[in-house]
């Protein structure tokens, strides 16, 4: 008979900066933008962030030198971010009780 094939799907929590913060980084992909995960690793230390999935993987025509993460729309629960470096995107989902403002400081704060 065939192999059953393993979901990709894995689950890491940061450590949390306070007792109550401890938000998880979903790996729902093989791949990410270089430099992505350890950032989106610290967004999950912060108090209201539970939840964080990285989702497609895109090119762009214009060149981004550095990592950018920019808050695009709000969704049910939470954000979606664009990640851009080099010529690629990438789009970042995060369940959070966090304002827009509040979100946009934290991402500031780690980059």
């Amino acid at each position: 008979m065939g192999k059953k094939k393993k979901k990709k799907s894995e689950c890491s929590e940061a450590p949390s900066k306070s007792t109550e913060a401890s938000g998880r980084l979903v790996w729902n992909h093989s791949t990410h933008l270089e430099g992505l995960i350890p950032i989106l690793e610290k967004l999950t230390t912060y108090e209201g962030i539970s939840t964080i999935t990285p989702g497609v993987i895109g090119r762009v025509k214009s060149h981004m030198p550095h990592m950018k993460l920019k808050v695009s729309v709000p969704i049910r629960g939470g954000f979606k971010l664009i990640a851009r470096q080099g010529k690629t995107v990438q789009e970042v989902f995060i369940v959070t009780t966090l304002s827009q403002a509040d979100l946009e400081e934290a991402i500031a704060t780690i980059l």
